[in-house]
């Protein structure tokens, strides 16, 4: 079974991770273990911009991946850009094993609403595997429904379901020693 190791970057709270570990096999054959180290993200905050790094955060993964690990998924509350974008909901390696996800923006409070901790839950997995797709060399899906949906809001997150479509599926199924019908 392919392993996905949950990092967490900085300080989390534990049922957000829990939770993934218990939902990402429904949508890829893999196993999932929450790792007992936690990364540090204050070696990547840029004062100018507020904000931490995406890509140096996935540089420093590398050296934290394991021979049985078949992706690193690193979890974060801190808002995350790349230099050409005001910010970015998570970041991956195409076709590498490391990705990071941060739910800084995916939080109802960052918009001024109350906590949701359901639709936080919900977002959060579906940014988990679109930066999974993107380790597995798909590119944005034209299908506004499909998990690898372009999203620059959080509004196009909400419109996406948690699940590939039929064709990012079958290049899943392609291009790696995955195969049976991805679970629903």
């Amino acid at each position: 079974m392919n392993l996905v190791h949950l990092l967490p970057v900085g300080k989390l709270e534990p049922s957000l991770l829990e939770n993934l570990c218990l939902a990402l096999p429904r949508y890829f054959p893999v196993s999932c273990q929450i790792l007992s180290v936690e990364l540090d993200p204050a070696p990547h905050y840029h004062a100018e911009r507020q904000q931490y790094h995406s890509s140096e955060i996935l540089e420093r993964m590398q050296a934290l991946v394991c021979q049985q690990d078949w992706r690193l998924l690193a979890v974060t509350a801190v808002d995350l850009y790349i230099p050409i974008l005001k910010y970015v909901f998570g970041e991956a390696q195409m076709g590498g094993p490391c990705a990071v996800v941060s739910f800084h923006r995916l939080r109802q409070e960052f918009y001024g609403l109350d906590p949701d901790h359901s639709l936080l839950n919900e977002r959060l997995l579906k940014e988990c595997i679109h930066e999974l797709g993107h380790t597995l060399d798909l590119a944005h899906c034209q299908d506004y429904r499909c998990a690898m949906a372009s999203a620059h809001s959080v509004e196009w997150i909400d419109l996406r379901e948690s699940r590939l479509c039929d064709s990012c599926r079958v290049q899943v199924e392609s291009k790696t020693s995955l195969s049976g019908e991805q679970r629903k």
